[in-house]
């Protein structure tokens, strides 16, 4: 259920008892946040501030977990623009968190996976919005130009949009951008129309060119990666992009990625987990460089994603080692290795030891590799465990680590 309420809004979860017993959702698909929120919210000339772009992402998901968007430059993490959170603990009692009340509770929900309580509400801000983004796109060539171009532009407090897609070591695109409510003439892509190519696709063929400009409808370039799942899709229908494909078929993309899990044999999914990697690494951007070309080296993985964030001071799970705010960036890999090396665990254990080097941080919806005792050290455990104990959770629910780690689950 979604309320709006000046410059805030209210999304509650509406919870159902089944015949067995159990809760869950009600509401169907409404849950899953992306499209209602912007289908709700953009027609009344509103948005949020960080809109992560696959469609099925749910706000608990973002909230429990964490989400990122192009204006993260600005913003931070999606839990850095929600104002409350309404709990249920494990002896049944409901508390709400703010910055204000319950400040330690409301600093530790994020990252936690629903170790500390089940959430139930969440207060998000919300911005004015715009019926278009101006988007500008930049092709760049060698990595190191393009990490230097990529800082300046994430650093530029012009920029409402920063976005970078790299499709080889030494080419990629960067995209900026800025609502407006008044597009050049014969300048408009509605890249969300079904028929249109998928948007990497479209990006890639800005290499070679020095810039271009669109003026891209907001809620089209909101769902700018969810019609090819950013580029999953290639792998799993190598003909989709076709022209002939996506004007008879391409309003049935993309396939639901619950659906296609629940379908997925178990030879398909050893297959996926030996020669397919979907992972996000969140880096200080002064390591973006050397993680890239670990990456490369390790991986081989094309295209990658890049999106800019600011990471504020706090006393969660994830923090920066400096004192002040530090600019981080997502570093996503999806896709399928080329590199003649790549080991599934081995690869990955090593850009993970990276990572922790660096003083980044993995995004948990992925698998990790990382042993208990690395894993504390890359999340900073010491708020999360004061609360397990003092919400005398600790038999209640299993710790974040159990949740997401393969070998804890063995």
């Amino acid at each position: 259920m979604i309320e709006v309420h000046k410059s805030r809004i209210h999304y509650k979860f509406l919870y159902d008892i089944g015949r067995n017993g159990k809760r869950h959702l009600s509401g169907g698909r409404g849950h899953s946040a992306r499209g209602q929120l912007t289908s709700t919210l953009n027609p009344l000339g509103w948005t949020i501030p960080v809109l992560p772009e696959i469609d099925d992402l749910t706000i608990g998901g973002l909230v429990m977990g964490t989400g990122i968007e192009s204006t993260s430059h600005k913003h931070g993490l999606f839990q850095h623009i929600c104002v409350s959170y309404e709990l249920v603990l494990c002896d049944g009692s409901v508390v709400k968190c703010t910055k204000d009340e319950n400040h330690e509770l409301f600093e530790s929900v994020p990252w936690s996976y629903g170790t500390l309580g089940f959430l139930t509400a969440v207060e998000i801000m919300m911005v004015p919005a715009k019926k278009y983004v101006r988007l500008k796109y930049e092709a760049v060539n060698g990595c190191a130009t393009m990490v230097e171009e990529f800082e300046k532009a994430s650093a530029d407090p012009g920029n409402e949009f920063v976005e970078g897609i790299m499709f080889s070591e030494n080419q990629g695109v960067i995209m900026t951008g800025n609502l407006t409510d008044t597009p050049e003439h014969n300048k408009v892509n509605s890249i969300g129309n079904w028929y249109k190519p998928w948007f990497f696709v479209h990006v890639r063929n800005m290499l070679g060119r020095e810039s271009a400009i669109e003026y891209i409808p907001l809620r089209d370039y909101y769902h700018r990666h969810t019609r090819s799942i950013f580029w999953e899709l290639q792998d799993i229908i190598p003909f989709g992009n076709n022209p002939v494909f996506r004007y008879l078929l391409g309003w049935i993309v993309p396939p639901k990625i619950s659906l296609l899990k629940l379908t997925q044999t178990e030879a398909v999914k050893r297959l996926y987990e030996n020669c397919h990697v979907i992972q996000d690494m969140l880096v200080p951007m002064k390591s973006m460089e050397e993680c890239i070309r670990a990456i490369h080296d390790n991986l081989k993985v094309y295209p990658l994603w890049l999106c800019p964030f600011v990471l504020p001071p706090g006393s969660g799970m994830v923090k920066p080692r400096s004192e002040g705010a530090e600019m981080y960036v997502d570093i996503g890999i999806y896709g399928t290795p080329t590199a003649q090396d790549f080991q599934p665990m081995e690869s990955t254990r090593t850009i993970e030891n990276l990572v922790m080097e660096s003083n980044g941080f993995q995004m948990l919806y992925a698998d990790t590799y990382t042993t208990r005792q690395e894993f504390r050290r890359m999340f900073d455990h010491s708020l999360y465990d004061k609360l397990r104990v003092d919400l005398q959770c600790v038999d209640a629910f299993p710790e974040v680590y159990d949740k997401v780690s393969k070998q804890s689950r063995v």
